[in-house]
Order: C-alpha cells, then sequence, then structure tokens
C-alpha cells in the first residue's frame, strides 16, 4: 500500500512538472533563468548539511565565472585578428 502512494505521489510531481514547463505563460527563458539561479544557488543540496551547502555553492559559482572568463577571452582571442 505505502509503495502505491509512493508511485501515485512520484506521478503526480511529474505530472505538475510537465504542466508547469509546458504552460503557454511561462517562457522558456523564464524557466531556463530560474533553472540557472537554483543551480547556481544549489537549491537541490540538502540544507541540513552546511559543508555540502555551502561547498557546493562556492564550486558551481566558481565554475560560472571560470566559464564566463573563458568565453570573454575567447571573443577576445577570435576578434583580436592575429
Amino acid at each position: 500500500m505505502a509503495e502505491r502512494r509512493d508511485d501515485e505521489a512520484e506521478s503526480r510531481r511529474i505530472l505538475e512538472r510537465v504542466q508547469q514547463e509546458t504552460s503557454p505563460g511561462a517562457s522558456f527563458i523564464a524557466r531556463a533563468a530560474k533553472d540557472a539561479r537554483d543551480r547556481v544557488t544549489a537549491a537541490d543540496t540538502d540544507r541540513a548539511d552546511p559543508i555540502e551547502y555551502w561547498g557546493t555553492r562556492i564550486g558551481r559559482t566558481l565554475g560560472f565565472v571560470i566559464a564566463i572568463g573563458l568565453l570573454a577571452w575567447l571573443v577576445y582571442a577570435a576578434t583580436r585578428g592575429g
């Protein structure tokens, strides 16, 4: 019986997620921005463990900053012309 409730709860969660993603009111850019913010702010980690939470936030933020820096360097090197 408990397994059936778990299956039903998971099914409802999946259906709600699909509804949110396909609703005409939510634009692709707004969803992408929210997902990116949630990723960098470590919304998917366990907040009860402060080491994991802050380590994930710091690591993801540094990764984002390094990726932007590499992209800027690539644009600079490509447009320098020689």
